[in-house]
């Protein structure tokens, strides 16, 4: 599905399926080593590149002026994986996202959709730490107000986080929490591992705001996170 231009589109896809296809393939060249894959990965990442806007973020098309944490977030993740591949990432590329997720901290330690004022939602909080970590920053005030942030939604028998976008948001938190290690992993692992093995339904399948589908391909990788099966995964 890679166009000339290197963009993953198809069935109406955007850049965050952009990201996640490019994922894909750099976890299937990474894993394989089969050199079939480089080309398309190559121009996949290179789109990214060139599409990232002047305060250094991504939206929903390349290309674009504007941005938003939810899909920067996601080709910053692909963009690592790919250089962990030894694909050509250019490190202004990362600086300039480095500068854009710490824009869209706010006070609270949570992080917003725009760079304009809004609210911390769960969510993109969890986006914004895990960006950060697979952005090279692996400590520092930005990172520990993050990190504090989400320790507010801590999965316990009494409470937890169950807003809109639930498995999303989980999917980012569980990769911030064990690439931070220590005591972050060994108190959120335990809660959200219970939470989730508490959803599975009688045929195996999770439910979720967008099918079945996509709430147990979600809650997989989140069970899975201990295992580091994929090599972005790991730390």
């Amino acid at each position: 599905q890679v166009q000339p231009n290197g963009y993953f589109q198809a069935h109406e896809s955007r850049m965050y399926s952009h990201a996640f296809a490019t994922l894909f393939l750099a976890e299937a060249y990474g894993m394989s080593e089969n050199e079939a894959l480089r080309p398309a990965l190559q121009k996949a990442v290179d789109l990214i590149v060139d599409s990232q806007n002047r305060d250094g973020g991504w939206r929903y098309t390349p290309y674009t002026e504007d941005a938003d944490m939810s899909v920067s977030a996601c080709q910053v993740m692909a963009l690592r994986a790919a250089r962990n591949d030894g694909i050509d990432v250019p490190k202004a590329t990362i600086d300039k996202a480095i500068a854009y997720v710490k824009k869209a901290q706010n006070a609270d330690g949570g992080f917003r959709y725009l760079l304009s004022p809004g609210p911390s939602r769960f969510p993109r909080s969890a986006a914004g730490v895990a960006t950060l970590f697979y952005a090279g920053i692996y400590e520092g005030p930005e990172i520990e107000r993050g990190l504090q942030y989400l320790t507010e939604q801590l999965p316990t028998r009494e409470k937890s986080w169950h807003g809109q976008f639930y498995h999303y948001g989980h999917y980012y938190a569980v990769q911030a929490m064990f690439l931070a290690g220590g005591e972050y992993w060994e108190k959120w692992w335990p809660g959200i591992r219970r939470e989730i093995l508490g959803k599975q339904v009688g045929d195996g399948s999770w439910s979720s705001d967008r099918g079945y589908e996509y709430g147990t391909a979600m809650s997989l990788i989140i069970l899975q996170m201990p295992n580091r099966l994929l090599p972005i995964f790991q730390r």
